[in-house]
């Protein structure tokens, strides 16, 4: 029984995973966006996207830090 409720929580905790690559497919198309806009502010564009791309991806590796820690945990 324990068993099946740690691969039900940690599959629960990896959905968080799709939201990521929503979150990353959003920062990108946005510097594109802003970039065919305006292509004068390339580099401060990129340095916010690097950013943006940064905080993204550390919310995926807590989600999947937290699946692994309810698997094995």
């Amino acid at each position: 029984m324990l068993a099946c409720a740690k691969l039900i929580a940690a599959g629960l905790a990896v959905i968080a995973l799709g939201g990521t690559s929503i979150g990353i497919g959003n920062v990108f198309g946005s510097l594109l966006n802003a970039f065919s806009r305006n292509p004068s502010l390339r580099g401060q564009l990129f340095t916010y996207t690097i950013l943006g791309f940064a905080l993204v991806e550390a919310m995926g590796l807590f989600a999947l830090m937290m699946s692994f820690l309810f698997l094995y945990g």
